[in-house]
């Protein structure tokens, strides 16, 4: 007679397959409870719930959990930026939706924005993480040139980031009124 688990108990072993996704999403919520400094094989593996031999095994090296984790949420990222640029009108205001877009991330994402920063950062240390980081800024690029044109969306793509970091940062935070302007000077360039 087969013996069933308790309602709730996570499987071990090879009756886990979600085990190396789960250590990923938790490498995220480690980061943005302590910091990049704060990532541990061991903080992630009681945050996933898993034995620290897990995450060990599935990533020897905590540039290995670094790298999964800026995957993750760059994989995340580009996904919700794709759901919300498909749910704009055609005709939409774009520089408007962007700045809105922003203000969304610096003050309802804020957790989340800081989270994808800290890992985008670490690629600058770390050689390995740069290609994550690089087709996160394709993704942008692409995205931003389909409502504009080729040189315009790496424009937006560069403006978008550097907006956020200093809105996430600045004391006061801008406005959306002022971070419309910037977008809307990048999109139609200046009045004639």
């Amino acid at each position: 007679m087969a013996t069933r688990e308790p309602a709730g108990r996570r499987l071990r072993g090879p009756n886990d397959p979600e085990r190396r996704a789960r250590i990923a999403k938790a490498a995220i919520e480690v980061v943005a409870e302590r910091g990049i400094e704060g990532l541990t094989h061991r903080a992630v593996a009681a945050a996933a719930d898993v034995p620290l031999g897990s995450t060990t095994y599935h990533f020897a090296t905590l540039d290995d959990l670094l790298e999964v984790a800026l995957h993750e949420a760059a994989e995340n990222n580009v996904r919700e930026l794709r759901e919300w640029e498909q749910g704009l009108a055609p005709d939409a205001d774009f520089a408007a939706a962007l700045a809105e877009l922003v203000m969304g991330y610096i003050h309802e994402q804020y957790p989340h924005t800081v989270v994808e920063y800290d890992l985008y950062v670490a690629a600058m240390h770390r050689p390995r993480l740069r290609p994550a980081s690089a087709a996160w800024d394709d993704a942008l690029i692409e995205l931003f040139r389909s409502r504009t044109d080729p040189l315009t969306g790496r424009l937006l793509a560069g403006l978008f980031c550097g907006l956020l970091m200093q809105a996430a940062l600045a004391e006061p935070q801008p406005d959306d009124t002022e971070i419309e302007a910037l977008f809307r000077r990048a999109i139609e360039g200046p009045a004639a």
